[in-house]
Formats: C-alpha cells, structure tokens, sequence
C-alpha cells in the first residue's frame, strides 16, 4: 500500500504535529508506540496491520512529538503533552465521535484522552498498556543502563532493545526495525520517552470512574512491558473486556496478529470471515453479573506450625478447608483459589455468601470448643462488585477490596463492606457500623460493618 497524505496540525503549546488518513468509516484514532514515522510505517509488517484495519475504518495516526515528521526539537514530552499532540489531531479533523487505540507507551495518553474527554470517545482499545511506571526497583539498575546506552549511542541502544521487543525475530526483521528506529527519533528523545514510561507515568486513579467501552490486549510473555500490567488496567476499568494474548512479541504486528486483529475487530463490532473470536481472544472478560466475594484468613498460621508441627498444622489447616467448602457447598458459593492461610470463593447472592460466612464462623466455634488446646480462629471479609474473570480466577477493585477488609478483621470477626449490608437489606441479617476506616490501595476511607453470628 502507497504511503497516506502526510499532512499537519500545531498543538497549543505550538508544536507541529504529522498525521495522516487513510480508509472509511468510522473513524479510529490509533496512537503511537514508543517512536514512530509516518512515512516508514507502511513499507514494515505494520503496514500490514494498518491496512486490515483501514478496511472497516477511517484509520486516523499520527507522529508524536519528538519523533517521525513531528517537531523534533522539543523540550516536553510528559504525558500532559502527548495528551495535547492527540487533542489537536482530533481538532483539526473536526471528531465528534471516535474510536480511540493506545499504543503501548502511548497507552496512558489515550487513558487520559478518555477520561478528559469521555463524550467523544466511543470505545477505548489498550494494547499492552500500562497506568503506573513499569520498572519497579528491582530493574532499575538494568533500566538506567539502557537509558545511558540509548543516549550515548542511539544505534547500539536501539540494539540493545530488540530483545525484548523482538525476541526470536529473523536478522532482516530486526535490521529494518532498527533502521526505522534510527530515522523516527533521536537517542535524546528516544531515552526520554522511555524513562517518562519507566518511572514517571501515573494515571491510575482516572480508570475507576472511566464508563468507556474499553478493551485491554496484552501477550502473556510480553518482555518489554510485563503482562502484570495490562492485568492492572484491566483490573481498573469498569467496563472492560480482557484479552490475554499468547507469545512473547511486544509488538503488535509481530507473533500471532492475526489474534490481535481478530479482538480489535470484535470489539468494534467489524464482521469477518470468521466470526469465532473468543478463541482468538481467550475467555477473559467482566463476570456476567455482580458476585459476593468472600476471603477467610487463619489467625497466626506461622505461629501454628511453630507451636504444633507442619503435620498438626496441616491438619488444622484441612479442618478450615473442610468447613469453608461445606458451607460454600451449602449455599451455593464457589471456590477461586486456596491463598495459603486461607481460601477466596465467590456467590452469585450476597445472602448466599453471608450465611456460608456465619456458618463457618459458627462450625469453628463448636470445633473449638471441642478441640480448646487446637483452635483455629478465622477472618472473614466480603464485598460484591463486578470483578474482571480470567478463566477460573478472579481480579480487580472488588476482589482487592474484599481482601482488605478480611484483613481489617480480628479472630472470629465477619466484617462487610456497604454494598454487601445494602443488598441484603430486610433479610434479617444484623451488623453493626464501625465507621470509616483507611485500606491499603484506596485513596478514600471505607466504611466497614460487622455481621453478628453468634446472636
């Protein structure tokens, strides 16, 4: 495919923006990656991909500041500026309504762009994305020296990154992406790209109240940005389907993209050849419906095998398990996971998880009372929401908080959060307020009830 008409906007901070336009329909705006050039793109395996997806769409792409055909010379490239390299595309192609495709580092500026602006985005797709910086401090050591490679020598720096952006590729692949590194940037601008994304990025606390449509696209062994973070926005988002992809590529048009391009056409809504795309996908998305999550945790399991044996504590521990199943099998919950000190099981009704909750509290009570020198006092926490499924797991926001709460409580205590007392209420079930407390990864304090199981 011939390369699109190149054409320019200014930002409104005045820097020169290059994009360019091809197919029809139904716009959507897809970001770059790290770096980018508009005229190189279509003569790589990208060009590929772009052209499949100008099929069904008006493909609308740019190259950010810095990089490709854009201003070079630039001091800003913090996510608050991107963001206005992708507001003044959007305005001078006069978008009322778009698709909107973030791209790796790009990923949160159109996670910004969003929630800025939620009346123009129709549905939100992030491949590989990342709300938080993605270096933790065990890799910082590792990331700072490929920082000071890439400055001081852009064409061994750029090197240096194939292996994680393309493992495995053939020598005339990795030549002609290293070739396209070279011409889209600068070893500067290149190196400051990559650590704003490394450490400085952080927009997390915009995804909770984000209602956009959303799709999050991440290969499981993505070497370049780990798969922990796609999990994270996915987790975040409250309405959003998941995919996990298989392979090791970081880029999209690398590996298996055919199952890459199948998920984003699914989303929005293009019809295909081949229509089975939860295959492609995996079976990843929100739960159908709201569940009751419900987290037990032994008191001092540590202090348990000192003081018995593992053989005795490991007795003990059945004797949990066994109690917590029968009453999940009693009253319709499930098991997710056995967590070490304890298990995570959901239930379709909060009714449900509550009298399985009382129950256990109660068979330990009299298991106690029987066996005095062999106690095993328990925590129990719940809370409903919808969290995100990933085969027979469960993440998200609901599932932390429920977490947290097991945590808050003492031995033998059942604490719930609001939404779980409001959906049972009139059914005879008694708490008791104990007001707003702080929980670890919440910026606002929770209020926490007690449910009354001995009365």
């Amino acid at each position: 495919m011939t390369t699109p008409e190149i054409q320019f906007t200014s930002t409104a901070d005045g820097v020169s923006i290059a994009y360019a336009t091809t197919g029809e329909g139904n716009p959507l705006v897809m970001t770059p990656g790290w770096v980018s050039h508009l005229e190189l793109i279509w003569t790589r395996k990208l060009g590929a991909f772009n052209e499949r997806l100008a099929q069904s769409h008006r493909l609308i792409q740019f190259d950010g500041r810095g990089t490709g055909l854009s201003d070079r010379k630039v001091d800003d490239i913090s996510v608050e500026a991107r963001l206005r390299d992708l507001e003044a595309v959007v305005e001078e192609l006069h978008l009322d309504t778009f698709a909107l495709a973030g791209m790796s580092q790009w990923s949160p500026v159109a996670m910004l762009y969003a929630s800025r602006h939620p009346e123009k985005v129709s549905k939100l797709l992030l491949y590989a994305p990342f709300c938080r910086g993605f270096v933790g401090d065990e890799g910082d050591e590792l990331a700072q020296a490929l920082l000071g490679l890439i400055r001081a020598e852009w064409g061994v720096g750029a090197r240096a990154t194939m292996g994680f952006v393309h493992p495995d590729a053939d020598r005339e692949h990795q030549e002609a992406s290293l070739a396209h590194l070279s011409k889209a940037s600068s070893g500067d601008i290149a190196a400051r790209l990559l650590e704003e994304s490394m450490f400085n990025v952080d927009v997390c606390d915009v995804l909770p109240a984000q209602k956009t449509p959303s799709l999050v696209m991440h290969r499981r062994r993505d070497k370049a940005i780990g798969w922990e973070n796609g999990r994270r926005v996915a987790s975040l988002l409250p309405n959003v389907k998941f995919v996990p992809l298989e392979g090791d590529h970081h880029l999209p048009e690398d590996g298996d993209s055919e199952a890459v391009l199948r998920a984003i056409e699914d989303f929005l809504g293009v019809e295909t050849p081949s229509t089975d795309t939860q295959a492609a996908a995996a079976a990843t998305s929100y739960a159908d419906a709201p569940v009751t999550l419900l987290f037990t945790d032994i008191e001092g399991s540590t202090t348990l095998t000192e003081r018995l044996g593992d053989a005795k504590a490991q007795e003990l521990l059945r004797d949990h398990n066994d109690i917590v199943r029968q009453a999940l099998s009693a009253r319709g919950g499930s098991e997710v996971k056995h967590t070490g000190d304890g298990i995570m099981a959901s239930f379709p009704s909060a009714s449900g998880a509550l009298e399985a909750a009382i129950a256990m509290q109660r068979s330990l009570a009299k298991r106690n009372e029987e066996q005095p020198d062999e106690a095993i006092h328990v925590r129990i926490g719940l809370n409903s929401g919808e969290p995100v499924r990933e085969g027979d797991d469960l993440f998200g926001t609901s599932v932390q908080l429920a977490r947290r709460i097991c945590d808050k409580a003492v031995p033998g205590q059942i604490l719930a959060s609001n939404v779980v007392r409001e959906l049972v209420a009139g059914k005879g079930f008694l708490f008791a307020d104990l007001g707003e407390t702080a929980m670890r990864g919440f910026e606002d304090p929770i209020r926490v009830y007690e449910v009354r199981w001995s009365e």
